[in-house]
């Protein structure tokens, strides 16, 4: 096995392939973020937010530049019709892209008041968007326009069909990313509190969803040992690869740490696609990753 990987529990090792090495397919990002997959185009599309851009790899062809302005965007997913949608910090919204190339607005204010910079999402078999408000985005102007926050909080919003917004949970420090479980009767969430007080929450919890939505529960899933846990996705045996400082940890569903894929930059968010779900994309700093693993991606990002 190359020195990519850190087995700490025996059973990694049939997780990855030992002669696939992590491969930089791109380098020139200053903070690269939320990957998402297009399979029936065979491309990727992931952020660049200081640079104020989103990025677009083809396989064979290359990196070119997919929108420029893009509002400082951040995480993207895909919803059941294959549209994207993405959080946006600089004009502090989520939004989708309609097959025509139009943008649509789901959420931009909580009870009046403007929301802090949406920053991860995903989006549930029954139509309901799910997304994370810290404020990373308006406390400089760094990845985004420097600002105040509104509402008071840092909340994690569902949005269902009829276009209503209903905090899902209030009770982070900093909420970021967050992911299903392959039958989406688990919600993961990390909370980067951690972040801007050394004491601060460095971990993912785990919520049960119920039939209608509700979360309960919340107990610690994991908690970081390198850095900060960031965004992260399941593959469809329910195992949890998290981005964090000094790569990718894979997780049982019962919160055991397994093995890391490393790299060399700190990790941000990552995403399974090509041809066979199997090969992971990784948003780092710089850079984009990918590696082949002995794993499939839970079908939806």
């Amino acid at each position: 096995m190359s020195g990519d990987y850190e087995v700490i529990d025996p059973r990694f090792a049939d997780y990855v392939l030992g002669n696939c090495r992590v491969e930089r397919l791109f380098n020139g990002t200053l903070w690269a973020e939320g990957p998402c997959y297009f399979a029936d185009g065979d491309y990727l599309v992931w952020s660049d937010i200081p640079n104020d851009r989103m990025l677009k790899w083809v396989p064979e062809l290359g990196v070119t530049v997919y929108r420029h302005p893009a509002n400082y965007t951040n995480g993207h997913t895909r919803d059941r019709e294959g549209r994207l949608v993405s959080c946006e910090h600089g004009a502090r919204r989520v939004t989708r892209t309609e097959w025509d190339g139009s943008i649509t607005v789901l959420a931009d204010a909580f009870e009046g008041k403007r929301l802090n910079s949406p920053n991860d999402v995903v989006v549930k078999s029954d139509g309901t968007v799910w997304f994370t408000d810290p404020p990373y985005g308006i406390l400089s102007d760094y990845e985004g326009h420097k600002a105040n926050p509104e509402y008071g909080g840092c909340y994690v919003f569902r949005r269902d069909p009829d276009g209503s917004l209903n905090v899902a949970s209030d009770d982070f420090v900093k909420p970021n990313g967050l992911c299903f479980s392959p039958d989406e009767s688990r919600l993961y969430i990390a909370d980067t509190g951690a972040s801007h007080d050394p004491n601060g929450p460095r971990h993912i919890r785990v919520f049960d969803v119920g039939a209608d939505n509700a979360l309960t529960g919340g107990a610690v899933f994991a908690t970081c040992d390198a850095g900060l846990f960031d965004g992260f996705r399941c593959d469809t045996d329910g195992n949890v690869w998290s981005s964090a400082g000094d790569g990718v940890h894979c997780y049982t569903p019962d919160g055991t740490l397994l093995g890391k894929v490393l790299v060399p930059e700190a990790v941000a968010n990552v995403v399974f696609g090509g041809a066979k779900r199997n090969r992971l994309f990784i948003a780092a700093t710089t850079s984009l990753y990918a590696v082949f693993l002995n794993r499939t991606g839970a079908q939806w990002p």
